[in-house]
């Protein structure tokens, strides 16, 4: 066992307005398996870099260990994954190879084909393989899932679970359960440590986030009393010293003790409001400390139509095929107002091949997909790299309201300094977030989201959870979150898992 220590740590871009850390301290065992958890843009993924060494920082971060981060640069994908995995652990043996391959259930002819034929997943699971046989490092995972179907999410946790020393970057709830022992959370106003999975880190949250919220509601209404009552005693002793000056005693006063008895009486009343304030003080003070760390996550709303028919598609008999090969084989549903389909399967099962082709997009198929009249739809891309340039321009070119696009990445809590930035400089997360908040500016018949959740983080997960809970568009997702996919699907088809995609990519 070794620490890590973190102190007084700052950290800025170059050019940017506001730090991503500020005077931060902590300290992380290395036998810790550590959930690291926030909102996008907290700098999760940054901190990381920050210990490999990427960038300058003020304050201190010692170490005696080294780091390796997943995701590798693979310098020459057209290698063998065997020669890939020679050079990321020089010193791995054959059978210390096969032996990760099997618990990550990779088939062993995957070693000696070119690492670029192998589908997303397995690239993942190769390199993660890589990173557990390098000796004498501390590993830094970020977001291995994003890659990976439900699945290969449960095979790559297990395997996690046997495994001791990392960090891992992940918003996958069930995941992260799976694997982690500690959770590493970037809050509003700390960072913080906690023992336990995700879930457990999660219902402490909500319960301290409840006690602040009702700490809260009971300090405000006391320092209202207090207040009342401060300036009650205020008034009382200023007219007992009002009494006490001002006139003719010899005519006015039957008593002569009157002149002390009201000074005494104005003296005792300032002490009592003197005390009440001293106790209004330490009530506001005390409230001060409440609240910092609680998540603002402001409803988001929807605004589907309404279609005149209660179906709106159906799929019969759908095939679809790369290079001879079925990806999609012999499909048939239907949409109904209200239906929210959940399209599962492993990777390479033709899932985003499909939501395309339904959304209009001309890929070879053979089978009926019948659309009704004038059906609209909002889409959803799998991939949010594209993105650049000003929020503003990017709205324009949409045809959405810009008040309204920027109202709904506030509440995706969005800051209104990210609206300056190029979206170029956004986190993955983010620019997933700018797609979801297009859509969510469109009026559609139905929504088509190819894996929506990817690199979002929890709290987001959930506003959109409780978004389509409250409103009930019809939709057409893709997503490997299994709490999600649960939460929100009336109906899901699951197409069956192939190796087209290893077909489809090339060298």
């Amino acid at each position: 066992m070794s620490l890590i220590n973190i102190s007084n740590l700052t950290f800025a871009y170059d050019g940017s307005y506001d730090n991503i850390f500020t005077n931060v301290s902590f300290r992380i065992d290395t036998d810790w398996k550590l959930g690291f958890c926030g909102r996008n843009g907290r700098g999760k993924t940054t901190f990381l870099k920050l210990l490999m060494g990427a960038y300058e920082y003020s304050g201190t971060i010692s170490a005696s260990v080294g780091f390796e981060y997943f995701p590798f640069d693979v310098a020459d994908p057209s290698q063998s994954t065997l020669d890939v995995l020679s050079s990321i652990a020089p010193g791995a043996l054959l059978w210390q190879i096969q032996r990760e391959f099997s618990l990550l259930s990779v088939g062993e002819d995957a070693l000696y084909r070119s690492f670029c034929t192998l589908s997303s997943g397995e690239q993942t699971k190769a390199l993660l393989a890589g990173l557990f046989l390098r000796e004498n490092s501390f590993l830094l995972i970020d977001e291995p899932t994003n890659h990976l179907d439900m699945a290969a999410r449960e095979t790559v946790a297990r395997y996690l679970c046997r495994k001791a020393g990392f960090v891992l970057v992940s918003h996958d709830r069930a995941f992260l359960d799976g694997c982690v022992d500690h959770i590493l959370s970037i809050n509003r106003a700390n960072i913080e440590i906690q023992s336990g999975n995700f879930t457990s880190w999660f219902r402490n949250k909500q319960l301290r986030d409840d006690f602040e919220l009702a700490e809260n509601k009971k300090l405000k209404q006391e320092i209202a009393r207090l207040d009342k009552a401060a300036r009650e005693k205020a008034a009382w002793s200023d007219r007992a010293e009002s009494r006490k000056i001002g006139f003719d005693p010899l005519r006015t006063e039957k008593s002569l003790c009157r002149r002390p008895n009201e000074g005494a009486k104005s003296k005792s009343m300032m002490k009592r409001t003197k005390a009440i304030e001293e106790r209004q003080n330490a009530a506001v003070a005390e409230k001060s400390a409440l609240l910092k760390n609680i998540e603002t996550a402001a409803a988001l709303k929807i605004h589907p139509l309404t279609y005149h028919a209660p179906r709106l598609l159906s799929v019969d008999s759908l095939t679809i095929s790369y290079n001879g090969k079925d990806v999609v084989r012999n499909v048939s549903f239907a949409l109904e107002q209200g239906d929210r389909l959940a399209v599962l399967g492993g990777n390479g099962s033709g899932k985003s091949s499909m939501v395309k082709l339904i959304c209009g997009e001309g890929i070879p198929h053979t089978g009926n997909i019948n659309i009704g009249s004038r059906l609209k739809f909002s889409y959803v891309p799998q991939d949010a790299s594209f993105l650049a340039g000003d929020l503003d321009g990017y709205a324009a070119g949409q045809g959405i309201d810009l008040t309204l696009f920027k109202a709904i990445l506030r509440k995706l809590d969005f800051s209104r300094v990210q609206f300056e930035k190029d979206m170029r400089d956004y986190s993955a997360g983010q620019k997933k977030k700018v797609l979801l908040a297009r859509s969510l500016c469109e009026q559609a018949h139905v929504y088509v989201w190819d894996e929506p959740l990817n690199y979002i983080d929890v709290l987001s997960r959930v506003q959109i959870e409780e978004l389509i809970a409250g409103y009930r568009p019809t939709m057409i997702f893709v997503e490997h979150d299994r709490a999600f996919c649960e939460n929100v699907a009336t109906k899901t088809i699951n197409l069956a898992a192939s190796q087209a995609e290893d077909m489809l990519l090339s060298c």
